[in-house]
């Protein structure tokens, strides 16, 4: 099987982005780190960016993304990973966004058709039939991100294990009534992390207590962290804890804790999942997705699959990291 950036980094005991930082000269690696991850390389063969060079003699020196909404934070953290992984080649990335979930298809369209770029990377989109079919006979490469198919490799996040891990630290920190605040209709990821919390809060021997909003079009924003928080407070049985969907939804829901006169932990503890860089200023304890290297890799993977399309598709799926700062009553 061919040599990615994810077998150097995980050789050399670094992370993706080490590895794509130390092939694009960046300056923000040691020169120790900078000679192992070299070693490492040359030892497994990979020869950075022939895969770009290959690309680049193609009809066209563009891949395509297509993102559901680029203002997320999420989002902007993967798109800069892509973008510092093509830094050195004569690649260029175009960005197809969609205003709202309904224009997904007609934004994946656009991407694939004929001649506009070599290789499509999906963000968060699960393929439905029709989608699959649509990816099927445009014969393009195809890397999926934040979902995953068997057919196209993917690249992910353990869901359920981060909503298991983010239940489980609310636990031991002592707290008694723990909520959920997903997203309405639930996306796959949020659906997944709530999973991983039902099954925590009945291993431990309690009910779970749901809460969300219906806020459209991305139920991934502030304010719907905040009315679900809002209907958590009116609660007679108010809880101590939530573990909340997303860190921007856990930002609202510390203002209304703040609007309702409360505070975190002290009244109700927050676990958020995606560490943003906002998060370390909020204090917020959250899940940390490895969400730069997610981007990274998901270049790597595409313009591998560019190279050599013949390659069995190939599923990397990250394990989430429990960050602890003060609004779980945890400091870092």
């Amino acid at each position: 099987m061919a040599v990615t950036i994810y077998d150097i980094a995980r050789r050399a005991e670094v992370s993706i982005a080490t590895v794509s930082r130390v092939f694009n000269d960046s300056p923000r690696v040691s020169d120790t780190t900078r000679r192992r991850v070299q070693h490492v390389a040359r030892a497994m063969g990979y020869r950075p960016h022939a895969m770009a060079q290959g690309l680049a003699r193609r009809s066209t020196n563009l891949i395509a993304a297509v993102i559901p909404v680029l203002t997320n934070y999420f989002y902007m953290e993967v798109l800069r990973g892509m973008q510092d992984a093509l830094a050195a080649s004569d690649v260029d990335l175009i960005v197809y966004s969609a205003a709202t979930p309904e224009d997904v298809d007609g934004q994946l369209a656009r991407a694939l058709q004929r001649g506009r770029s070599e290789g499509v990377l999906v963000l968060s989109t699960p393929l439905n039939e029709e989608r699959y079919r649509r990816l099927e006979t445009a014969r393009q490469a195809v890397v999926l991100v934040d979902s995953d198919h068997p057919d196209f490799d993917s690249i992910l996040v353990d869901n359920v294990e981060g909503g298991i891990r983010a239940t489980r630290h609310l636990i031991g920190q002592g707290f008694e009534r723990i909520a959920h605040i997903t997203v309405h209709p639930e996306p796959p990821p949020a659906r997944e992390r709530r999973a991983g919390y039902e099954q925590a809060i009945r291993e431990a021997g309690r009910l779970p207590i749901v809460a969300s909003s219906d806020r459209r079009p991305y139920g991934f924003c502030e304010e719907s962290g905040y009315e679900a928080m809002r209907s958590l407070i009116a609660r007679p049985d108010r809880p101590d804890a939530v573990f909340v969907a997303s860190d921007v939804q856990a930002l609202g829901a510390l203002c209304a804790l703040q609007d309702a006169g409360l505070s975190a932990p002290e009244d109700m503890a927050i676990v958020g999942f995606d560490d943003v860089k906002v998060s370390a200023y909020a204090r917020l304890t959250t899940l940390r997705q490895p969400m730069y290297e997610m981007g990274t890799l998901a270049v790597e993977r595409l313009l591998l699959r560019l190279s050599e399309p013949d390659l069995p598709p190939q599923r990397f799926c990250f394990v989430p990291e429990l960050v602890c700062r003060a609004s779980s009553g945890a400091l870092s």
